[in-house]
C-alpha cells in the first residue's frame, strides 16, 4: 500500500497544484483566470432570482433556520444576509449553471468553473483572500479537474451516465480550496482522495426533463469543501482514488481511463487556456449546429432580409428539410430522446438539438428568450421541428472532443441545396470571443442586478489582480 501512495500520480498533481504561486504562472494564464472569474460570476449573477435557486434557500433556512447569523453573502443577495460558507457556495453553485451559459473545457467535456469558483469565492471570502490568490487557486483547480476529467475519457465516462461537470467538480473544488487554505502537497493529495471518494452526479435528469440538473455542480461546491477541511484536520484520503485496483474510479466510472493524463505536460500545457466560453445558453453541444444554422438563414433570406416578424414566415414557407449531423456523444445527449425530439419545457430545450436548429433559423438569435415556456411552445418552431433531422456522422465522432462539429443541410422549396460546416463553435478556444465580445457579455449579465453599474463591476472584475481582498458583490 505504501509504494502504491507513493507513486500515485495524483499525489504529483497535487504537489503541482499546492506550489503554485501568481508570479510563476506565465501572463496568458494569469489574464485567462481573470477572464475565466468575470464570465463565472457574471453567470451567476445574471440568474440571481431564479425561484428554483429561491426555493434551494428556503429548503436550507428549514434544515437549519438558526444557521444565518454569520459567514458570506451570496452573489447579489443583500450583505446582512449570511450564510454557511458550504451552503453559500452550493447555491452560488446552483446560479451558476442555472443559465446554461458557464464555460466548457471541451477535452474533459466539463464545466467546472460552475462548482469550483462559487466555492472558491465564498471561502476566499472568509479567509479575507486577495484577488491574485483566488486567481491562482482557479488556475490549480482547473489543471486538476480538467486533467482528472481527461483521464476519465470523455466518451467513456459520459457513456457510463456519469455529469463530469460533477464527479471532475469535485476534484477542482478541493484543489483551488486546499490552495487557499495553504494545504501542502500532502495534504491536497489527501483531500483529493476523499474528493473522489464522495464525488457524484449523473445525467439521469434528462430522462424526464427535471430540474435537478444545476444540483450536480452545487453538490460538487459543498462536498469539494467539506472535503478539504476534513484533510486539514487530518483525515487520510486514497490518493490511488483513480487507479486502485479495488474501487478505482477509472474501472467504476470509465473503461479504464487513462492515467497519464492527469500530469501529461504538467507545467508547460496548462488546461486553463484549452477553454471555451459559450456565447448561446443552451448545451454546448448544440452550439455548431446553432452557428451552422444561423449562416444557412441568412443564405436563405439574403442580404436584405425582411422585418422578423416577415421573416420567420419566409423560413416556413422555405425550408422543406433540415439534416443535421453530428458526433456521437452530441447525438446521443442532444438528438435521441423524447424530450429532444419533443420538448416540452425550457430544459427539454436547452438540450435538443433540432430544437436550437429551429429556434436560430427561424428567429436569428439563440438568447434567454428562445427557451422559455411560450418559446418552447410556438407554433412555427413545432412545424420545423418536424422537417429536422439529426443523425451521427463517424468522421465527427473521431475529431471528437478535439472538435466538437455539426454539418447542416437544408432542402429548399425552389431546389436549392445549402451545406455549412462548422468544425468549432464560436466561443471555442480556437475561435475564441474577442475581449470586447466577452466583456458585452459579461456586462448584459451583470446588468440584471446591477442595472446602472454593470460596466463598473466588470472593470472591478478585471482588476481581481490589484485586489487586497475580494470584494463583497
Amino acid at each position: 500500500m505504501d509504494k502504491m501512495v507513493r507513486e500515485a500520480p495524483l499525489e504529483k498533481l497535487a504537489a503541482f497544484a499546492a506550489s503554485l504561486s501568481w508570479d510563476s504562472l506565465p501572463e496568458n494564464v494569469q489574464q485567462a483566470a481573470v477572464y475565466r472569474a468575470l464570465d463565472l460570476i457574471s453567470v451567476a449573477l445574471g440568474a440571481v432570482g431564479d425561484p428554483l435557486v429561491e426555493n434551494m434557500k428556503q429548503a436550507l433556512r428549514a434544515l437549519d433556520p438558526e444557521a444565518r447569523r454569520t459567514g458570506v453573502a451570496l452573489l447579489g443577495q443583500p450583505l446582512g444576509e449570511r450564510w454557511s460558507v458550504t451552503d453559500a457556495a452550493m447555491l452560488d453553485a446552483m446560479l451558476a449553471h442555472t443559465l446554461e451559459l458557464d464555460d466548457v473545457h471541451p477535452g474533459s467535456k466539463t464545466h467546472l468553473s460552475a462548482s469550483m469558483i462559487p466555492a472558491a469565492w465564498c471561502l476566499g471570502q472568509q479567509l479575507g483572500s486577495s484577488g491574485k490568490e483566488f486567481l491562482t487557486a482557479l488556475v490549480a483547480g482547473y489543471e486538476v479537474g480538467h486533467r482528472v476529467g481527461m483521464a476519465f475519457g470523455v466518451a467513456a465516462h459520459r457513456k457510463q451516465g456519469w455529469h463530469a461537470t460533477a464527479t471532475c467538480g469535485t476534484f477542482a473544488v478541493v484543489a483551488a480550496c486546499a490552495h487557499l487554505l495553504g494545504l501542502d502537497g500532502k495534504a491536497t493529495a489527501s483531500a483529493l482522495g476523499l474528493a473522489g471518494s464522495q464525488t457524484t452526479g449523473v445525467w439521469a435528469f434528462l430522462g424526464d426533463g427535471t430540474n435537478s440538473k444545476v444540483l450536480n455542480p452545487g453538490q460538487a461546491a459543498m462536498t469539494g469543501l467539506r472535503c478539504t477541511y476534513l484533510a486539514k484536520y487530518g483525515m487520510q484520503g486514497p490518493v490511488h482514488v483513480l487507479e486502485a485496483e479495488d474501487g478505482g474510479l477509472l474501472k467504476a466510472m470509465s473503461d479504464g481511463g487513462h492515467l497519464e493524463k492527469l500530469t501529461e505536460g504538467l507545467g508547460t500545457t496548462w488546461e486553463i487556456l484549452n477553454m471555451d466560453m459559450k456565447p448561446y445558453p443552451c448545451c454546448r453541444s448544440a452550439h455548431a449546429g446553432i452557428d451552422g444554422a444561423l449562416s444557412l438563414r441568412k443564405a436563405i433570406l439574403g442580404e436584405g432580409a425582411l422585418p422578423l416578424e416577415n421573416a420567420s414566415q419566409q423560413i416556413l414557407d422555405s425550408v422543406v428539410s433540415l439534416e443535421a449531423e453530428t458526433y456521437k456523444i452530441g447525438y446521443q445527449q442532444c438528438a435521441v430522446s423524447d424530450g429532444c425530439l419533443h420538448p416540452q419545457n425550457p430544459l427539454d430545450a436547452k438540450f435538443s438539438l433540432p430544437y436550437t436548429l429551429a429556434g436560430s433559423l427561424l428567429y436569428g438569435k439563440v438568447d434567454q428568450d428562445l427557451f422559455t415556456p411560450e418559446k418552447v411552445a410556438d407554433p412555427a418552431i413545432r412545424t420545423l421541428l418536424g422537417r429536422i433531422r439529426v443523425r451521427e456522422a463517424a468522421d465527427l465522432t473521431a475529431a471528437y472532443p478535439g472538435h466538437w462539429s455539426c454539418r447542416v443541410k437544408v432542402q429548399l422549396k425552389d431546389g436549392r441545396v445549402l451545406e455549412q460546416f462548422i468544425e468549432d463553435p464560436t466561443g471555442s478556444y480556437r475561435r475564441p470571443l474577442s475581449e470586447e465580445a466577452a466583456l458585452q457579455k459579461a456586462e448584459g449579465l451583470l446588468a440584471h442586478v446591477y442595472p446602472t453599474q454593470a460596466d463598473r463591476l466588470a472593470r472591478k472584475l478585471l482588476a481581481l489582480p490589484e485586489a487586497q481582498r475580494l470584494p463583497e458583490l
